[in-house]
């Protein structure tokens, strides 16, 4: 990545995505291969008056963990990081690996029992972030092994990086407040409705959101942004979908997965590839077999599928559901471990329904 691109990126992420002021502590957290960003935003947080605290990996953290930790390691919550959870200003994680699959070969209960002893500093950042006490941000720099994970060279990727994330326009910032008001157009109409319908092929789905708040993703939290969402009400959502792309879960791919709702909780679910992962997953907690989000993803910059669900989830023309935990600024109740994505694609045929009236045809809405 070129130095300019670096320091416009870094510029955006602390000035307009985090909005750091002076005396702010900022957490910025990645694994080493990502230190080129590292730096540029560890200098715009000192620019800007703030106390950057920086925590890296290095190659094989996670997979030396999993193969050599105890019973009592998995199950250990560290009290330093619930401190930093606790009492940053801002939190900033820069995904960016040296091998997109180095969990690949870790039994899925160790990553679950993982899972369940961050639980209480998942709930801190939510909670935190949905009062305004903290704010967060998730970003990607691109290396080989993302670009691999994506089918691309590194040059492409760092293009597509580039094309999602706007940072080869002239002025990105003025760019996302733009789009920004789309985005909060539309998120302002749905606020006003009761029941979605969702339909695409093999997708026959409703869900009830009425009273629940929808979000604009405008880059805050994410970045890129580009979709609304919000949590739908928890024992509402009815009938059937099937995700057109693979859901990934720690490095691992599940494909053609289908699920089937009653009273908002899933009841059958299969998978052509992964299912015993997928099953896993289903049976995390109590609360993983219900929807914490229901989403549109808005982002035109994004045109291909790359396995990273930062990037896949704003894909323009398509919809994604999260099994698991709901962000509490929509209002959504949901309680779990888990916060998983997965993603249909709606451009093909694909329609939604607000209170029966068509809203949104071949991936755009026409409201």
């Amino acid at each position: 990545m070129a130095d300019s691109i670096l320091n416009k990126y870094a510029e955006l992420l602390v000035n307009y995505s985090l909005e750091i002021k002076k005396d702010d502590q900022v957490l910025i957290q990645g694994e080493d291969v990502s230190k080129d960003l590292i730096k540029e935003i560890y200098k715009e947080v000192l620019k800007n008056g703030g106390h950057p605290l920086v925590i890296t990996k290095f190659d094989e953290q996670e997979e030396l963990f999993y193969k050599y930790a105890s019973e009592d390691q998995l199950n250990y919550s560290a009290p330093f990081t619930k401190y930093l959870m606790e009492n940053v200003d801002a939190s900033l994680k820069i995904l960016g690996h040296n091998n997109t699959k180095n969990l690949a070969g870790v039994d899925p209960e160790k990553i679950k029992k993982r899972s369940i002893a961050q639980k209480e500093i998942s709930e801190i950042l939510m909670n935190r972030a949905a009062e305004g006490s903290l704010n967060w941000n998730i970003c990607q720099f691109p290396t080989h092994a993302d670009a691999q994970e994506a089918g691309m060279s590194l040059s492409d990727y760092k293009e597509f990086v580039y094309q999602a994330c706007h940072l080869n326009k002239e002025d990105p910032v003025a760019y996302w407040e733009n789009f920004g008001e789309e985005l909060e157009r539309i998120a302002a109409i749905l606020n006003k409705k009761d029941e979605l319908h969702f339909i695409s092929e093999d997708t026959d789905l409703k869900v009830k959101v009425g009273g629940r708040t929808w979000v604009a993703d405008k880059g805050k939290e994410n970045y890129p942004g580009g979709e609304v969402f919000t949590g739908p009400i928890e024992d509402s959502v009815e009938g059937k979908i099937r995700f057109s792309f693979p859901g990934i879960y720690s490095g691992k791919e599940i494909e053609d997965i289908r699920l089937e709702f009653e009273n908002g909780k899933v009841v059958n679910a299969s998978a052509a590839k992964g299912e015993e992962l997928l099953h896993s997953l289903l049976d995390t907690d109590e609360g993983s077999r219900y929807v914490g989000e229901v989403a549109v993803g808005c982002n035109k910059g994004i045109t291909e599928f790359t396995r990273n669900m930062l990037f896949d989830e704003k894909i323009g023309g398509t919809i994604h559901l999260a099994l698991g935990r709901s962000y509490p600024e929509t209002g959504g109740k949901n309680i779990s471990t888990i916060h998983w994505d997965m993603l249909c694609d709606m451009k093909n045929g694909g329609e939604i329904y607000a209170d029966d009236q068509l809203i949104y045809r071949d991936g755009e809405f026409i409201i």
